[in-house]
């Protein structure tokens, strides 16, 4: 069987990010640690890769020094069930310790990961057949960092 692991490439601090993102969401946890031995460009003993899984999804944190870092090109993207509540929870507990709110639901978190915040309800309402509403719904994202429910559904509504 073939599967697929997002692998996202860290200068340490692999081992703190996914206990982080292990507490933040159901279905998670951490599943194997491997270690650089002696004799290699890291320090012997520290975290080489660490993978995991996140709402059941898998990942993979190879600590691989300071060469290539983490851009906006690469997300993960949450859709929130649990309304504002849970939005602000996860953005409150990814932002925290240095991370920094972006546009339209996008954050970067204090390891440079980038993620999505997306509540269900923008998803019900970027659906909708009536055109209108959903450029109405588009329109008040732009303006936003997190997404604010009650703002995307008065959009809605006009």
């Amino acid at each position: 069987m073939t599967s697929i692991t997002p692998c996202l490439w860290f200068n340490g601090r692999a081992e703190e990010a996914a206990e982080l993102y292990v507490s933040l969401f159901p279905d998670s946890k951490i599943l194997s640690v491997s270690r650089y031995p002696e004799g290699t460009p890291m320090p012997a003993g520290e975290a080489m890769t660490v993978d995991f899984q996140v709402a059941g999804q898998p990942i993979q944190i190879l600590n691989g020094g300071p060469h290539f870092q983490l851009d906006e090109a690469f997300s993960l993207s949450v859709t929130v069930d649990g309304g504002q509540s849970e939005v602000d929870r996860l953005w409150d507990a990814l932002i925290e310790g240095g991370g920094a709110p972006s546009q339209c639901g996008w954050l970067k978190d204090r390891f440079g990961v980038s993620w999505q915040i997306v509540p269900a309800e923008m998803i019900r309402l970027q659906s909708d057949p009536d055109p209108e509403v959903v450029g109405r719904v588009m329109q008040a994202m732009l303006t936003m960092q997190k997404l604010i429910v009650s703002d995307l559904e008065a959009a809605a509504r006009g």
